[in-house]
């Protein structure tokens, strides 16, 4: 059965439309966008404020959802560190009890589409079950410790496990991954995977690769690895990124919290196909800081959002963190963030064909966003916006 859903407006992945409604088959496939006088009033099922395409969450750690509410916030990133590499091991029921919950919850939050980080196998099975499609990044890290293979074997039996969906061996970041191990990932995967890894969240990480500063060393020390073989390079840690991983893979930056307009243009030339991750809750949890998204939209670089992990955030809301943007970088609007939560997600992740925009033929799930104003010309979100899932 066909139904007819309009809004005051629709968002299509990268424009406000008015005047329009959008003919939906039962199954969520969009059949056409139909202009007013094109059909009767008594004939739409209206929802009042604001209509998306479903959400992409373009960063997301749903094996540690059990962490939820354990740890301090603002304490920064290398205690954090600790915390989760210290405290994560549960007891399994318990593991898989929070990661069905928060898969639930993202479906709820309107959320379609995860590109999600994976150590271990716990997220598998309900991956295999869930509404929402799944890009599994099987996360490694040696600490730095060139040459031994030994750290490749166990994140090697994972990414065997997620056969059948779909997947990609991924250094976790730059201060964790030696250039042999950037070798390995580089030789696993093919030119069609998507390769993720965290960058620049701290201070410490860029310290590190220019002076040997920061502290890496007594963190990785603490844990019974040496850093006496590494030498700084003199240059920020992305550029370690960019000289040892092929530029051939779409790469996913995440946070960036640290990161210039020189570096983003070093990267955007390196490799055309970045797509940089912004997780601003988790940012704002661990560090109390955000990215200076300027040094970006001044770029033309391609930005999508992501919840991070409920270890470092307070829920998996793609909603919640584009109200945290617009509250603290009140220079961007409503329009252009949203694109980074459904259009520049869904093309980052490679499902656009599927996801991310209302258009004809896709199934991209339809989000109801309640208590938007308008100002001027601009529509924003009042502050107890709300999201609602209609397909």
């Amino acid at each position: 059965m066909r139904r007819l859903i309009a809004s005051d407006y629709l968002f299509d992945g990268c424009r406000f439309m008015t005047n329009h409604a959008l003919l939906v088959e039962d199954t969520g496939e969009i059949i056409d966008i139909v202009p007013q006088g094109a059909f009767e009033p008594r004939d739409v099922f209206f929802y009042p404020g604001l209509i998306t395409p479903g959400f992409i969450n373009a960063h997301c750690h749903l094996e540690l959802s059990h962490l939820k509410g354990l740890f301090s916030t603002g304490t920064g990133l290398i205690p954090f560190l600790n915390d989760v590499v210290s405290q994560r091991d549960f007891a399994q029921e318990k593991i898989d009890e929070a990661i069905q919950a928060a898969d639930a919850d993202m479906w709820t939050n309107g959320i379609v589409a995860v590109g999600d980080i994976s150590n271990k196998t716990d997220s598998i099975g309900i991956k295999r079950r869930s509404n929402i499609y799944y890009y599994t990044f099987v996360e490694c890290f040696d600490f730095l410790q060139q040459g031994s293979d030994a750290f490749l074997k166990p994140y090697l039996e994972v990414f065997e496990s997620f056969i059948g969906l779909p997947r990609a061996l991924v250094p976790h970041a730059p201060y964790s991954v030696s250039a042999s191990l950037f070798e390995s990932i580089n030789r696993v995967n093919s030119s069609a995977h998507i390769i993720s890894i965290h960058n620049q969240e701290v201070n410490d990480e860029d310290q590190l690769f220019i002076s040997k500063q920061g502290g890496f060393e007594n963190f990785y020390r603490k844990f019974g690895f040496s850093l006496d073989h590494f030498n700084p390079s003199g240059k920020t840690s992305v550029h370690y990124t960019m000289e040892h991983l092929n530029p051939d893979f779409q790469l996913l930056l995440v946070h960036n919290t640290c990161m210039s307009d020189t570096d983003i243009r070093a990267v955007m030339k390196w490799n055309i196909n970045t797509f940089f991750v912004t997780c601003p809750n988790a940012n704002l949890f661990i560090e109390n800081k955000l990215p200076d998204y300027r040094h970006f939209t001044s770029c033309n670089a391609n930005l999508c959002i992501g919840t991070d992990s409920l270890s470092s955030n307070w829920n998996l809301s793609i909603l919640e963190e584009i109200k945290t943007i617009l509250k603290y970088q009140s220079y961007l609007q409503l329009g252009e963030v949203l694109q980074w939560a459904t259009s520049n997600g869904a093309k980052a992740l490679k499902v656009d064909q599927r996801f991310g925009s209302l258009k004809s033929g896709l199934k991209p799930g339809l989000n109801w966003i309640q208590d938007i104003e308008v100002a001027g010309k601009h529509i924003r979100l009042k502050e107890n916006a709300r999201v609602q899932k209609i397909i």
